[in-house]
């Protein structure tokens, strides 16, 4: 197995998709909305992944936090809200927020479930700050680290009552970043005694299972690399500091904040400590180039991926989504 996850190209698996993952056998793969299209054709695209990996557990895994970062939509799907709602509402009464969050994370997990998607990257554990860049703060749980955590927690549990893993990110914070990694590399010039904010909500759940890393430069703790290529940060920050044990992902190479070939960025990560790479764009050439330059993956990263992947094994939840959905607004509106 590739220490890599995928994208791909559309609703339904090409014959050279086929033919290359069945070789390449990739740790998993990440869905996107030129992957969806209805319930039905989702759900016999997910059905043909496990098929053809032999896992009934691999990870199929999909950015769908709400608000703008939602894959799938209406009018198939509803569309659910974004952080700062549940931010709103935690300043005016903390446990309605954490309660209208763990049924937001429920209901998200059984939409999810239903179509055989796995794995949520989400929730952002970022705290922001008051230049955090706009691709943030629209997504953000707030400024204050307490706030962050408690209801990423909940998001993190309602997912997993649906049998859903989330992904917290983005280690070992991304609220300092005043530009968007899609398309410029921040550097952060923070003290080790500021950033120990940021570190806050990650360190309050390094239990979580499954993490992303930001590609940003840390002055303080490696001014040449970003985190995602970093031994120092992955190593000395996420993994000391933070203490977080789980199966710990890059957020996407193609960024335009890492530079270099996608063969090259994807060998840097995992040389660098992380688990696993998460190229997204499925472009054959750049897919055939990452699973060559790659060995298989190393055991430590694959106990990690195995107890994330059994965390949420055979959990199915029995609530209902209706029911969740309208706890959740009902709790909203006392913002």
């Amino acid at each position: 197995m590739k220490p890599v996850i995928f994208g791909l190209s559309g609703p339904s698996l090409t014959p050279d998709e086929r033919a290359f993952f069945r070789d390449a056998d990739p740790v998993g793969y990440i869905l996107f909305k030129r992957n969806v299209e209805t319930r039905a054709q989702l759900r016999a695209l997910t059905d043909s992944l496990r098929a053809l990996s032999g896992r009934d557990d691999v990870p199929i895994l999909i950015d769908q936090e709400g608000g703008r970062v939602a894959r799938m939509g209406p009018p198939e799907w509803p569309a659910f809200p974004a952080g700062p709602a549940f931010a709103a509402l935690y300043q005016a009464a903390p446990m309605s927020a954490i309660q209208a969050m763990r049924a937001n994370g429920e209901a998200l997990g059984l939409m999810l479930a239903e179509v055989g998607v796995n794995v949520d990257c989400a929730p952002l554990l970022d705290v922001t700050q008051p230049d955090t860049t706009e691709a943030i703060t629209i997504r953000a749980y707030g400024s204050e680290p307490m706030q962050v955590a408690a209801l990423g927690r909940a998001m993190l549990e309602g997912l997993a009552n649906a049998g859903v893993v989330g992904v917290v990110k983005h280690m070992p914070g991304h609220g300092r970043a005043i530009v968007d990694t899609h398309h410029a590399l921040p550097t952060v010039t923070a003290s080790e005694a500021e950033l120990a904010v940021d570190l806050e909500p990650f360190r309050t759940l390094n239990h979580a299972m499954m993490g992303m890393t930001s590609h940003i430069v840390f002055d303080a703790w490696d001014p040449e690399l970003p985190a995602t290529l970093s031994p120092m940060v992955i190593g000395d920050v996420i993994r000391r500091r933070i203490g977080f044990d789980g199966f710990l992902m890059t957020d996407d190479i193609d960024m335009k904040a890492l530079s270099g070939t996608a063969a090259d960025k994807a060998a840097g990560a995992i040389a660098a400590g992380c688990d696993c790479v998460l190229d997204c764009w499925a472009r054959m050439d750049e897919m055939v180039a990452i699973a060559a330059r790659l060995d298989d993956i190393a055991p430590i990263a694959r106990t990690r991926l195995d107890a994330a992947m059994a965390s949420v094994a055979g959990k199915a939840s029995s609530a209902d989504f209706a029911a969740l959905v309208a706890k959740r607004d009902a709790l909203l509106v006392l913002a």
